[in-house]
């Protein structure tokens, strides 16, 4: 008889949902209306742990701030959701491409194909990490939703070793009952030593039982959501809620910049359009140069004398402003 596998039992993700025992019976409405309750449950539960994430980015927001890099690494659903949230940075905040990394077991393919195969391999992730020469200033978050990913966890401690500065693991498993509660316990001691920051959301029994890319799918993109968002906003890529990084590279674009420009200036559609293209399809010097009335090379310089927040640059001139006043 081969080798049993490690024994999940104790995990509330792998519990029955207490109202989704008749799940097969459900018309269409219910179906979806009890769907609908659980995803109510996930966010519930990511509003529980906001201090743990708020910990989170302010752990890795120096590295960062430094030119560091934010990876995720995940297999699977929270795989997916790594990558998902690593590709949309650059176009929502104009982040440089390869500052937040996504990887995920199997490679691009199990993006489009599973590949639960690779999960179970705890150094599956060496080539993919050591391609990153990891340093100080980097964080690698790990993502698991049971938390007993091999390929995960394995990871974690790769990482560690290849000199991150900051590793985290991010699951939604929490102590069940049963035979394995003991084990379970166990296993959190060891994500505590594993990694710097552990972010547990206690998300409960899928309605589906076992498919966590519900409730926990569901929590664990809201939580990728805040990290990369907070961290985004902490590093000036956004002034008031403006994506003010954004770079116009199409129509939609183009469209969502001038009204941002708009916003700012005070200037009428036509006008931002004009500003716009001058400043290069840039937000953030368009404002500039229209706010402070100079031209694109010297909004460009303040803005990076200001490390790109566009707060600072605005800031600087109320002040002389009011200095002269004074």
């Amino acid at each position: 008889m081969s080798a049993m596998p490690p024994d999940r039992s104790a995990q509330a993700t792998e519990h029955r949902h207490p109202r989704s025992g008749r799940l097969h019976e459900l018309t269409p409405t219910q179906c979806v209306a009890l769907l609908h309750e659980a995803d109510r449950e996930a966010v519930e539960a990511v509003g529980r742990i906001g201090p743990a994430i708020a910990r989170f980015v302010e752990a890795i927001l120096p590295g960062f701030e430094a030119g560091g890099r934010l990876v995720y690494i995940g297999a699977g659903t929270s795989g997916r959701l790594g990558v998902l949230d690593a590709s949309e940075a650059p176009p929502t905040f104009c982040v440089e491409p390869g500052r937040i990394v996504g990887i995920i077991a199997g490679g691009d393919a199990a993006l489009r194909r599973s590949s639960e195969g690779k999960e179970d391999n705890p150094i599956g992730a060496a080539a993919d990490l050591d391609a990153l020469h990891l340093g100080p200033h980097d964080a690698v978050l790990g993502i698991a939703a049971g938390g007993t990913t091999p390929y995960v966890l394995g990871a974690i401690r790769l990482a560690r070793e290849r000199g991150a500065g900051v590793t985290g693991l991010l699951a939604c498993a929490e102590p069940g009952t049963g035979g394995g509660a003991g084990e379970h316990a166990e296993r959190v001691a060891s994500w505590r030593e594993a990694c710097d920051h552990l972010i547990v959301c206690q998300t409960g029994p899928e309605v589906l039982t076992g498919s966590t890319r519900l409730k926990a799918g569901t929590a664990t993109k809201l939580v990728l959501n805040a990290i990369s968002t907070t961290l985004m906003v902490r590093t000036g890529r956004v002034y008031e809620n403006l994506m003010v990084d954004v770079r116009a590279t199409n129509d939609k674009l183009k469209d969502r910049a001038a009204r941002i420009v708009g916003m700012l200036t005070g200037l009428d559609r036509s006008a931002a359009f004009v500003l716009l293209e001058r400043a290069g399809w840039a937000v953030k010097p368009a404002v500039v140069m229209h706010r402070l009335g100079v031209p694109r090379e010297e909004a460009e310089r303040r803005l990076a004398a200001a490390r790109g927040r566009l707060g600072d640059v605005l800031e600087a001139k109320r002040t002389t402003t009011d200095d002269a006043r004074g």
